[in-house]
């Protein structure tokens, strides 16, 4: 065994000059503006130009697209690192990544060339139709429809749960497509433009967290959809759905990560400050513990998502179990942290002086979008009594 055995389990050089050039622009740009991002609820745009700007914006698209091509370890280092410090505007990144992956696994040329160079130079994001009010965590039961019409397709009914509608050019929306087909088989995969005739929002959700990423439904009626916008072939949808959610739960992890990680450095930074009893509350053991525990748990999901990110840039046959672990372990060790990071600093946890309540408020989304824990925790016992 040689030191270069050794090597796997460290990044690259290229992944941690990345990371710090992320990390500036998260501090310099990006930090200053996330407070009043959450109290506004509104649109981090000072992010979405500082991404733009640096080649962060959608760093997955290929660069036959335009885009810098950046590996899924690398992906998920720009999310982590935006979301140390704003976990709204880690979603640009990471929902590019959804919205464009469909595209990316299973279009034809010219539907990547007219849809990816727009996405990787920053004109426009890219949001993911999936979900519905009664089709959550059972996708195949969506009810959208999409009817064939000549050459065209005629998409008449709503999506729920969509991040940055409203703001996104372009979605990717599922719907199906022979109602009579066998459930799970009659579903394909379309680009809508937010230009398309019959295309509408619904208002704003009011949520707990993340609230500068707008949640909006998607409206559908009458849209009619040239036949050149399908993504990959009919009936393949829903396949190329659960695909790309295999690849794109790592960059939930990644987010989950990311906002633990940022918790976990405001309250040692605070610990080490605080004095009570006539000494800093960092030199009690019980103080000692719940950190050590916090940052042992923090490493271990890294690790996980890292080893799922490789898996997803190499298209490993065991991703399906790597990425639903990753993810799941990854966001309940970040609601852990952030929970137990407010309980560090007390009362002052508890208010908004500090980012410590905003990121335990975003940090619980990272346990239900893009698949609930419970059913990662479906997909990974699946994947385990296959064999």
């Amino acid at each position: 065994m040689t030191s270069t055995d050794f090597d796997l389990f460290r990044t690259s050089e290229d992944h941690e000059a990345l990371r710090e050039a992320v990390r500036a622009v998260a501090e310099d740009k990006i930090a200053p503006f996330a407070a009043a991002v959450d109290e506004e609820a509104r649109y981090p745009q000072e992010a979405h130009d500082a991404l733009v700007a640096s080649d962060f914006f959608a760093p997955h698209v290929p660069e036959e697209y335009d885009g810098v091509g950046a590996d899924a370890l690398a992906t998920c280092i720009v999310i982590e690192e935006v979301s140390r410090v704003c976990a709204s505007s880690a979603l640009i990144p990471a929902v590019n990544k959804l919205g464009s992956l469909p595209l990316i696994l299973a279009a034809n040329d010219d539907v990547k060339r007219k849809y990816l160079p727009p996405l990787a130079h920053g004109e426009t994001t890219f949001s993911y139709g999936l979900s519905e009010r009664e089709a959550g965590s059972d996708t195949a039961s969506m009810k959208c429809r999409a009817r064939r019409d000549g050459d065209d397709w005629v998409l008449n009914g709503q999506k729920s749960w969509i991040t940055n509608a409203g703001v996104s050019e372009y979605y990717t929306v599922l719907a199906v497509t022979d109602p009579d087909g066998p459930r799970g088989n009659n579903v394909s995969a379309f680009v809508v433009e937010k230009s398309d005739a019959g295309f509408t929002f619904g208002e704003k959700e009011r949520k707990l967290g993340i609230k500068g990423s707008p949640t909006r439904e998607l409206h559908f009626d009458n849209v009619r959809i040239p036949g050149d916008r399908l993504v990959g072939e009919v009936g393949d949808g829903l396949k190329i759905a659960l695909r790309t959610l295999d690849h794109t739960r790592v960059t939930i992890g990644a987010q989950a990560i990311g906002i633990a990680q940022g918790a976990l450095d405001h309250a040692v930074a605070y610990v080490k400050e605080r004095k009570q009893f006539g000494k800093r509350i960092a030199d009690f053991q019980g103080i000692q513990f719940m950190l050590a525990d916090m940052a042992m748990e923090v490493e271990a999901a890294r690790q996980m998502v890292y080893v799922a990110a490789a898996k997803s840039e190499r298209g490993d046959k065991d991703l399906s179990f790597f990425g639903a672990a990753a993810k799941c372990y990854a966001s309940d060790v970040a609601m852990k942290v952030t929970t137990d990071a407010v309980q560090l600093l007390g009362g002052a946890g508890y208010t908004k002086d500090f980012p410590l309540e905003r990121m335990m408020r975003d940090a619980k989304i990272t346990q239900i979008y893009e698949g609930t824990n419970q059913i990662q925790r479906i997909v990974m016992a699946r994947q385990l009594l296959k064999g």
